[in-house]
């Protein structure tokens, strides 16, 4: 199971259904990075995004896809 799935389920615990967007800050709790970070990837496109009206969200499985090319570019490395 992804870091992801892993915080999904522990947010879908507490507040109903799993989430399909997180809010930057969860995002960025998922990866157990700071928010200042998640937002530098996010404006790199390292890490996937989009805004809904004037919020910026992140889809729940972009940062288990970051993280799964980040360990394939190091595996090749």
């Amino acid at each position: 199971m992804s870091i992801a799935s892993l915080d999904s389920v522990r947010l879908a615990k507490t507040s109903g259904p799993a989430p399909i967007l997180l809010t930057v800050e969860e995002a960025a709790h998922c990866l157990r990075i700071g928010r200042t970070t998640c937002f530098a990837l996010i404006r790199t496109g390292e890490l996937e995004s989009l805004m809904v009206g004037g919020l910026r969200r992140v889809p729940a499985d972009a940062p288990a896809a970051y993280l799964a090319r980040r360990r394939a570019e190091q595996q090749v490395a």
